[in-house]
């Protein structure tokens, strides 16, 4: 080859080493790897952006705060032809918490299926009542869920409606004190050492805290978030409708945070969210106070307000509703 020849190729060459240096400086790239190819790779010097657990619990509740609704239509209660609809059973486990054997109503998804891992829903019930409340037809669980499912609003999960008042002493409420409210109050024992692990060994459910989810209605609505502000390593998805007083200091006694103590560690739910009645005459304005002071103490929450409901089934199944569609789409 001719000299000139050679000079004119060794001169393209360097041009092109120049202008692809220059485009990598644009491009803030680092191109001191190679492939084993002799392809160089390009690896981006810009910091990689981690979200972290308070900014991915407030992106998940903007995400779905517009799903919320002041009421489900009617025909999300009814049956329909061609679905099959799963009702509860009733099961018994051992309390040592309690010193007894406790009932326990689950739900599992129609075609429940033991190899695969669902997601898991613990709803709680009120004062004086027990595991079948929320399992009642007025309540609308099986059909709404399912319905939900079909319509791919909601994911399939496992629904636990368990006994809440737990007492070694009182097999049931006796009354509405401090004694009774501290049996309630100690089902977070209960749940934690006697009825989670046995919902984890006999039942096909995750234990990741993304796929766990935690409400309840009056003083299972108090119940829920007190332990979901306990254990939010363990719940990512915690919600109370119309809570009952008594969980903080200025709702009443027997309390078992101060004000300012109404807030999580380091570890953020991916979803907290309350829903009252504005005609509730029975817990008055104390949801109202719940979230004026998650506000005040910097908790991203969702407040859905129901204006046309009562300290009942009516504001439960609503909750409900709107709850089923928010859980478990992270």
């Amino acid at each position: 080859m001719a000299k000139n020849e050679i000079n004119k190729k060794m001169s393209a060459l360097v041009l092109s080493a120049t202008l692809f240096l220059s485009s990598c400086g644009e491009k803030n790239t680092d191109i001191s790897n190679t492939g084993t190819d002799g392809i160089s790779t390009e690896i981006s010097n810009e910091p990689v952006s981690v979200k972290t657990e308070s900014e991915k619990e407030e992106d998940y509740m903007e995400k779905v705060r517009d799903m919320i609704a002041e009421l489900p239509p009617e025909e999300i209660y009814e049956a329909r032809e061609g679905i099959e609809y799963p009702q509860f059973e009733k099961y018994t486990y051992y309390s040592s918490t309690a010193g007894r054997d406790t009932n326990v109503n689950i739900l599992l998804p129609t075609g429940y299926d033991a190899s695969k891992e669902y997601p898991v829903l613990y709803i709680l019930h009120g004062y004086w009542d027990n595991e079948d409340w929320m399992a009642r037809d007025v309540v609308h669980i099986p059909t709404m869920l399912t319905n939900l499912i079909a319509d791919g609003e909601a994911e399939e999960m496992i629904v636990v409606c368990p006994y809440i008042f737990c007492s070694k002493e009182l097999a049931w409420c006796t009354g509405m004190d401090s004694r009774n409210t501290l049996a309630y109050d100690n089902f977070i024992n209960d749940l934690m050492t006697d009825l989670k692990p046995y919902i984890e060994d006999n039942f096909s459910v995750s234990t990741d805290r993304e796929k766990t989810a935690i409400t309840g209605f009056s003083m299972g609505g108090r119940e829920s978030l007190f332990i979901g502000i306990r254990h939010p390593e363990l719940f990512g998805y915690i919600a109370a409708c119309c809570p009952a007083p008594g969980l903080i200091e200025s709702t009443g006694a027997p309390y078992n945070l101060k004000d300012d103590e109404l807030k999580f560690s380091d570890t953020k739910p991916l979803l907290l969210m309350i829903s009252f009645s504005e005609s509730d005459g029975v817990v008055g304005g104390n949801p109202k106070t719940y979230d004026r002071l998650l506000t005040a103490n910097d908790e991203p929450h969702l407040v859905h307000i129901m204006k046309s409901t009562g300290h009942d089934n009516t504001s439960v199944s609503p909750h409900l509703y709107n709850l089923f569609r928010m859980l478990f789409k992270v």
